[in-house]
């Protein structure tokens, strides 16, 4: 049971259910239709993949089936309906890409086994004046939120997070009033309730878009980017544009509700009281903490290398050169999660337990992983039979005087939209191809329109299906459906603003 369905009220269950009962229905019969209609200048291999993506894509936005199972279903069936041979579609399976999800997915899980992330977390929240007013609360949740985010799965840092904003609400209710009733202390009554709660989840979101491993959706794009058109995205080269766009969303966010509760006098610093106190049961720092901080901050050095030497040197100059071709990103990970394995997590010669065991290995999100090999290997398929190109010049035709701006704003809102109601990694496997097959149909520069598809399929902030933060959030009890939705179409326009601009100015050109 995804995030997602566990939160929502019966009614909102019903509906989903048979949301996904249609999806399932509906599949089949596109597939069908797709398969059975003639459609001009289509090759037969490229007409029978349209109708494997008609079934899969149905199943993907109303989520009939798990979208990992989905994904491994239509690379089965291209196979088998003769679409391609078997080795050349299950071929993206094994992209190094997949190899950097896996490396972050293992180092993220060893931060939350042994509680890094929540030390870092109560470590900062302790500072000084960051509870003792709203806008210290709404800056040091959002901003610490987003950066951990940027690190480690948006999901996990908001589950993390939200318990502690959670508990924080709880200190300020009964601190305020203890002489009042168990009903009036209720944190979910706190006139800033709703808002914090929604500052932690939309940051968990806004956070992943800084690094390329901060959400599935940003590698898929690098990954479908690299194999479509040749042309690789280095870690520091993303966090270029996309690490000004995530930190001038946040602050806006911050700055938002800030603005929300500008003339609010229900306030008492006392939940900072509560912070200091569990920072300082935290004790000192564990060699298994120890080990991962150095561990995954030598990973994002090296992560970061190749790009400032890039810069500084010239992308093929001898360092630059030797960088990439024998530290890219997906060995790096690779290297430091192998390490966590072998370090011991206590001292002594007897000393058997590590910093990372197998079962923690099990524990990671294979699902995301799987959709990853499944939605590059229909991108890979979409281009080799021409079908991209075919709906790239139907797309392409519909729209007047095409330029890089129109297509960048365009494929940006689109992501958005489908992510709203659907998986935001299943979201950018199928808009991201679209972006760049119609950006060469319209022979414009493809990268900044597939850039924007990628980002704008993180932007879903209305509803409580758009992401799993906002799922964790609405089933806190604090955010009534029609807040969220509200605040979340203000960041939904500010956000497509944003991120337009900071991939038109700073995103790289072809």
């Amino acid at each position: 049971m995804s995030p997602t369905q566990s939160l929502l009220s019966p009614a909102e269950e019903r509906f989903e259910n048979v949301r996904r009962r249609l999806g399932f229905v509906a599949g089949p019969i596109l597939f069908l239709l797709v398969w059975c209609l003639p459609i001009p200048g289509l090759d037969e291999p490229a007409h029978r993949l349209l109708a494997v993506i008609a079934l899969v894509g149905a199943w993907w936005l109303s989520e009939a089936l798990p979208l990992a199972a989905t994904a491994l279903i239509g690379p089965a069936l291209c196979v088998v309906l003769g679409v391609a041979n078997a080795r050349d579609t299950l071929r993206p399976f094994s992209d190094p890409v997949i190899f950097l999800f896996l490396g972050g997915f293992l180092l993220a899980e060893a931060m939350i086994k042994h509680g890094l992330n929540r030390r870092i977390a109560l470590t900062v929240l302790a500072l000084p004046r960051v509870g003792s007013h709203p806008l210290g609360l709404f800056a040091g949740f959002g901003l610490l939120t987003a950066f951990l985010s940027a690190w480690v799965s948006n999901t996990a840092t908001a589950a993390m997070m939200l318990p502690i904003a959670v508990a924080v609400l709880r200190e300020l209710a009964t601190r305020q009033d203890p002489e009042a009733g168990q009903a009036h202390r209720d944190w979910r009554h706190q006139p800033h309730a709703t808002s914090l709660i929604l500052v932690v989840a939309f940051a968990a979101s806004l956070g992943g878009l800084a690094t390329p491993i901060g959400t599935p959706p940003n590698l898929i794009g690098i990954g479908l980017i690299e194999r479509s058109l040749d042309r690789k995205i280095a870690f520091f080269e993303w966090m270029r544009f996309a690490l000004p766009a995530a930190l001038v969303l946040t602050l806006l966010l911050i700055a938002h509700f800030h603005r929300v509760h500008r003339h609010s006098h229900a306030w008492n610093g006392n939940g900072a009281t509560w912070i200091r106190a569990e920072a300082a049961r935290l004790g000192p720092w564990s060699r298994p903490q120890i080990q991962i901080a150095a561990v995954f901050g030598s990973a994002i050095a090296l992560w970061i290398l190749p790009g400032l030497v890039a810069l500084l040197a010239g992308r093929d100059a001898p360092a630059s050169l030797f960088l990439r071709e024998r530290l890219p990103e997906g060995i790096v990970a690779l290297l430091a999660a192998g390490l966590l394995f072998a370090l011991p997590a206590t001292a002594g010669k007897g000393a058997t337990e590590r910093t990372l065991a197998w079962p923690d290995a099990a524990r990671i999100d294979w699902g995301t992983i799987l959709l990853f090999g499944g939605g590059m290997a229909l991108g890979d398929l979409m281009f080799t039979t021409g079908l991209a190109r075919w709906a790239g010049e139907g797309i392409a035709a519909a729209i007047p005087n095409p330029s890089v701006f129109s297509l960048t704003l365009l494929f940006a809102l689109a992501g958005l939209i489908v992510s709203e109601a659907t998986s935001n990694t299943a979201s950018a496997t199928m808009i991201v191809p679209v972006a760049i097959a119609v950006a060469q149909a319209a022979g414009v520069d493809p990268l900044q329109p597939a850039i924007a598809s990628c980002l704008g399929c993180s932007l879903g902030f209305m509803l409580p299906v758009s992401t799993p933060p906002n799922a964790l959030a609405y089933g806190s009890g604090a955010v009534p459906l029609l807040s969220m939705v509200r605040h979340g179409l203000w960041l939904d326009l500010v956000g497509c603003v944003v991120v337009v601009a900071c991939v038109l100015a700073l995103a790289p050109a072809r």
